[in-house]
């Protein structure tokens, strides 16, 4: 159907009983015209041919009738220069989903909705903090290896090389699941790229007595859950994110064991921890907030969050030669043999799996061993808080 359009006969343009559309072509401009689909949806459309292919190219129907057909115009000044619009237009939406931040961010959503990723929050951190402000905006294809070097290069300066192998770690994950979906795409990363090695930075530092004592005694002069959180990290040996975001509903019914969830863990698995009747004595000192169950909150809705501004204020408290929470972790372990626990106890109470053949076929569970280990673990504690 040709016609000349005006505005009063778009408005009531509409298609013909029992058909699902309506295109009428504008007899004042050659290859413009209009559309309008059975549910009253309206588009402007714009038809050329670009080497030797008929195309179509669409024009929103919110535009008046007048701005349509300058836009049709530029469309078609652009076809007359040799260019093809509809695959111009095609080509930047690709763009636009193929930025390392968007492939990153999908990634993540991704990992998020599978559980795949323990430290979700440090993966984002790392993506906005780093990533996205050197190579966001670049296409994951165009990122060349001198590219990333220099990104590395800059977060080694300004924050250290662990920080820069962290940041290739992710930019290694990312590229990695981009390539196992892509046809075409290769990872530019090598190896020899890490600024260190995890050999090199593996830490040995566990509290002393007096130093173990020091921080116990500035845990609980914290108002809020801080304080509480590092003497139940010392007393569980978990990782600090581990125990984090723990809610009630992860307590068996008496009280007596906590189950790490998988998706939080870093076996991937669902891991016991038997409570000694000191580590329940801290839990039992934090006030309940809110109803939705989280155990170290400010308010009830959230989960504690200020690790960082938490560790400066004990730090301000007890100056002790560099240190960091994970070594609570380390100085458990370390209190457990000093207390006698058997190694291979010890290290199943902290969640080490056992390599080899053995971890292959030895199923038992160890649930009594691993609640001795940490009884012994408290009472060693004890023993040392009294001098």
């Amino acid at each position: 159907m040709r016609t000349r359009l005006t505005p009063q006969f778009v408005k009531k343009a509409a298609p013909m009983a029992g058909a699902d559309r309506l295109v009428v072509w504008d007899s004042a401009l050659e290859g413009f015209g209009l559309m309008v689909t059975g549910t009253g949806h309206r588009s402007w459309i714009v038809q050329y041919r670009a080497k030797g292919v008929s195309r179509r190219y669409t024009i929103p129907g919110k535009l008046t009738l007048a701005k349509a057909r300058k836009r049709a115009k530029a469309v078609q000044g652009l076809v007359a220069d040799g260019r093809d619009p509809v695959t111009e237009e095609r080509r930047k939406k690709a763009e636009a989903t193929s930025t390392l931040e968007a492939i990153a961010e999908d990634y993540l959503r991704r990992a998020e909705k599978k559980g795949g990723l323990r430290s979700l929050y440090e993966c984002r951190r790392i993506c906005n903090v780093y990533l996205y402000a050197g190579l966001g905006g670049s296409q994951i294809s165009d990122i060349r290896r001198s590219d990333i070097t220099k990104l590395l290069d800059k977060v080694e300066d300004d924050n250290g090389p662990v920080m820069a192998d962290h940041v290739l770690g992710m930019l290694s994950m990312v590229m990695n699941w981009h390539a196992s979906r892509h046809d075409d795409f290769r990872s530019p990363i090598v190896r020899g790229m890490r600024r260190t090695r995890p050999k090199e930075r593996a830490r040995t530092r566990a509290l002393n007595d007096d130093e173990l004592r020091a921080v116990w005694e500035a845990a609980g002069a914290f108002s809020g859950p801080y304080g509480h959180l590092v003497r139940f990290l010392l007393l569980t040996a978990v990782r600090l994110r581990e125990a984090a975001k723990m809610v009630l509903g992860e307590l068996s019914a008496d009280g007596t064991v906590w189950t790490v969830p998988a998706a939080r863990h870093k076996s991937r698995k669902d891991f016991m921890v038997p409570l000694s009747d000191d580590a329940r004595a801290v839990l039992a000192a934090i006030p309940r907030l809110g109803d939705k169950g989280l155990v170290f909150t400010t308010d009830g809705h959230r989960f504690f969050g200020g690790f960082s501004r938490g560790k400066a204020v004990l730090d301000k408290a007890v100056p002790l030669p560099a240190w960091v929470i994970h070594d609570l972790r380390r100085t458990a372990r370390s209190l457990m043999s000093r207390a006698g626990v058997p190694p291979r106890h010890a290290e199943l109470a902290l969640g080490h799996v056992i390599h080899g053949v053995e971890g292959t076929y030895d199923r038992y569970a160890y649930f009594v061993e691993k609640r001795a280990a940490f009884a012994a673990l408290a009472a060693q504690v004890k023993r040392i808080l009294a001098g």
